[in-house]
């Protein structure tokens, strides 16, 4: 009996050292990742036009901490053309470049010249799919597996996400899959993948019952970043990417809200200096919650703010009839709100949110389509619940503050929901 006591405080022992440690080497990551990216200060809006074009042009790298999975996030302009840079990330001499109707005509034949430039051995397949949210299911994704099949490619093979965020997710996700995973490099041409989805290995395909409910956590070996590809981006998606950049100001940098406060005019007109700085400084507030948290254990689920309910009205308007970040904006309003009926924000957060999102033109109320029964229904199926409990991302404290919880009063989510809902 002695002996089993002692084994017992031993492993008790062992077990308190170890979350010690875990937490120990997540807080040294966010460290070590606040001294490679060198956080600094925005410039103030009144920099001279021909440093902003030199600041604008210049190469800037995020590092992603995952020890030997770690990565860079290149960030500058007219990237696609440095076929080099890209070649060195791929292993063997097979690419499989996934992209979608739209960017094929736009980019697919300047990466492909790119990297054949670079290195002219180098054998590069393509498959091209259909463009939108309402093509992100395993039925489209086939197509890919499909094409890697027909050239008999091997487990060498990298493949190549060239395209938003629904090319990036589904991509790294036929990666993962395919023969148990191959390599995979994303290139990002929206905002909306440049600033979030393309950075933390997230992958994976829509389910009709639920939004990216079938994937992976499957990391790229480089992220490659070329912001001219926002010149060719429709102003709707342009301003559904500014969403996430919000995102990051809401839940932990609040320089960052004060700043796109300041700057949206710059965003929305694609000043290049403006863009720079607002994709540099998200990649590095994604990167820091990743390397703390990879497979979203904890502080990462706060990358979820508005997305619970954004998600609900994804899936019951039919994917592809709210972009993304249409979606997530109206429920940061949401949850911004439900904060403040909670009592745990100031109600000029709220006030700044939906004025900040409302001046990008994004949405910041459901479709009247939307009844509570059917937020209630969709959010019950949310990543996010556990056990039973349907836990969400709410503001709390100070701008720039959040917390992940299923501890509130329920009435107060009825509140916010019948506020927003006309039925």
């Amino acid at each position: 009996g002695v002996t089993a006591g002692r084994r017992s405080r031993q492993r008790s022992a062992a077990a308190a050292a170890a979350a010690a440690a875990a937490a120990a080497a997540a807080a040294a990551a966010v460290a070590a990742c606040r001294r490679q990216q060198r956080m600094q200060p925005f410039a103030g809006a009144a920099a001279a036009p021909a440093a902003s074009t030199e600041n604008a042009a210049a190469l800037r790298v995020v590092e992603v901490d995952l020890g030997d999975r770690s990565y860079p996030i290149y960030i500058g302009q007219r990237l696609l053309d440095d076929g080099a840079r890209l070649r060195q990330h791929i292993p063997g001499n097979r690419v499989l470049i996934v992209t979608n109707t739209t960017i094929e005509k736009l980019y697919l034949q300047k990466c492909t010249d790119a990297l054949k430039a670079a290195d002219p051995q180098l054998q590069i397949d393509s498959v091209v799919l259909p463009d939108g949210e309402e093509y992100k299911n395993m039925e489209v994704l086939g197509k890919v597996w499909d094409k890697a099949l027909q050239c008999r490619l091997d487990r060498g093979t990298t493949f190549l996400a060239l395209g938003g965020g629904v090319i990036g997710d589904m991509t790294g996700f036929a990666a993962a899959a395919y023969q148990r995973g191959v390599h995979f490099v994303q290139v990002p041409t929206t905002v909306m993948s440049q600033v979030d989805s393309s950075v933390g290995g997230k992958t994976g395909v829509n389910h009709p019952l639920g939004k990216n409910m079938i994937g992976a956590f499957y990391q790229p070996r480089c992220v490659l970043i070329d912001t001219t590809t926002l010149d060719s981006l429709p102003p709707r998606e342009l301003a559904s990417g500014v969403s996430e950049i919000v995102k990051y100001g809401l839940i932990r940098d609040a320089e960052l809200f004060g700043w796109l406060e300041q700057n949206m005019d710059k965003i929305l007109a694609r000043d290049p200096e403006a863009i720079a700085h607002a994709v540099e400084r998200s990649c590095i507030n994604k990167a820091e919650v990743v390397a703390a948290d990879e497979k979203e254990g904890g502080v990462r689920a706060t990358l979820n703010l508005g997305h619970t309910f954004g998600h609900a009205i994804e899936t019951a308007t039919g994917y592809g009839t709210f972009l993304h970040g249409e979606a997530v904006s109206i429920g940061m309003v949401m949850a911004a709100d439900m904060s403040v009926r909670l009592g745990w924000i100031d109600a000029s957060i709220l006030e700044r949110t939906r004025a900040l999102l409302q001046a990008c033109q994004l949405p910041v109320t459901p479709p009247e389509s939307m009844s509570v029964s059917a937020f209630k229904e969709l959010m019950a199926v949310d990543k996010k619940v556990q056990a039973g409990k349907l836990r969400l991302v709410l503001l709390k404290g100070p701008l720039g503050g959040c917390v992940v919880t299923g501890d509130f009063d329920p009435a107060k989510l009825d509140e916010t929901l019948e506020a927003f809902c006309t039925h």
